[in-house]
């Protein structure tokens, strides 16, 4: 019995980590778009039901798309030493395994949003296939940044969706500006596997970018913000949404002088820390209609 259960122990561990439970980074880097667009479109006044059902939908759905990103790379990752002892590519679970991992997150997610409105489930769908195709462009598409910045992004056209009922173009403008932010930290991420990625013929905008990568992490963190303090402009948002948007800036200059040296740790702290810029602006989002 006692075997049995530290079988069912190590195998429930390797499940966690398979879905990146011990590396929330990738959770709340979706997270905080899904929460600008609730606040926005519910005028800083979600419903909780609401605030409840897209965070546990956020971790979800990550997981899921954890779990179908290693089936994808589980050829690639054994030859890139950060993830080489991955549970699915060491051989510590197996590729059904994984398969059925994902579908079991993915149903729950769904029966998650099934409470909102008929446009909103239809989203989930959408949501769905983009996160299931973003790890296959790796392969062919020298931008898939670009496509993360649309599945981690997709909670924002749901949470209008569910809010209003309805898709305004404001929507699709923050959608667009979650692009640029993902671009953003993400190039930096893959500036970390760069070599590798170049070795075994992986598509990222770091190679993409080559040289300029940096100047792109640049540009593509000023029109994100500038996106962001044009939304805000729209909705007559106070001081505390542009003290929000300052320290949210001031952290993109952080990342700039991390970055800027190239070095693979530092380039990896710059990935991570855009959770504080995130997590800034969305403090500034909410004080501001709390006090408006």
């Amino acid at each position: 019995m006692a075997l049995l259960n530290n079988n069912i122990t190590e195998r429930l561990l390797q499940y966690a980590y398979l879905v990146r439970l011990h590396k929330p980074i990738g959770t709340v880097l979706l997270l905080w778009p899904t929460l600008w667009a609730l606040w926005f479109a519910s005028q800083g006044r979600p419903p909780l039901l609401h605030v409840i059902i897209f965070s546990v939908g956020t971790l979800l759905m990550r997981s899921a798309g954890c779990a179908v990103n290693d089936y994808a790379d589980r050829e690639f990752d054994r030859h890139v030493k950060r993830t080489e002892k991955r549970p699915l590519t060491s051989g510590k679970i197996s590729g059904k395994e994984t398969l059925v991992v994902a579908g079991i997150l993915a149903l729950l997610s769904f029966v998650l949003v099934l409470p909102l409105n008929r446009l909103t489930i239809e989203l989930s769908f959408a949501a769905l296939f983009i996160a299931i195709l973003y790890p296959f462009t790796k392969r062919f598409f020298s931008m898939p940044q670009a496509i993360l910045g649309i599945a981690f992004g997709f909670g924002i056209p749901m949470a209008y969706a569910a809010e209003l009922n309805t898709l305004p173009w404001q929507a699709w403008l923050m959608l667009l500006g979650n692009i640029f932010w993902a671009i953003a930290y993400d190039t930096a991420y893959a500036m970390v596997d760069r070599d590798d990625d170049i070795r075994i013929g992986i598509k990222t905008s770091a190679i993409t970018f080559g040289k300029y990568e940096v100047t792109a992490i640049v540009i593509c963190y000023i029109l994100f913000l500038g996106i962001m303090a044009f939304l805000a402009m729209l909705e007559n948002l106070n001081v505390w949404f542009w003290l929000g948007w300052v320290v949210a800036a001031m952290c993109a200059v952080y990342h700039f002088t991390l970055v800027r040296t190239r070095d693979r740790m530092k380039c990896f702290a710059a990935f991570n820390h855009n959770n504080w810029l995130g997590a800034a602006l969305f403090t500034g989002v909410a004080l501001a209609y709390y006090f408006q």
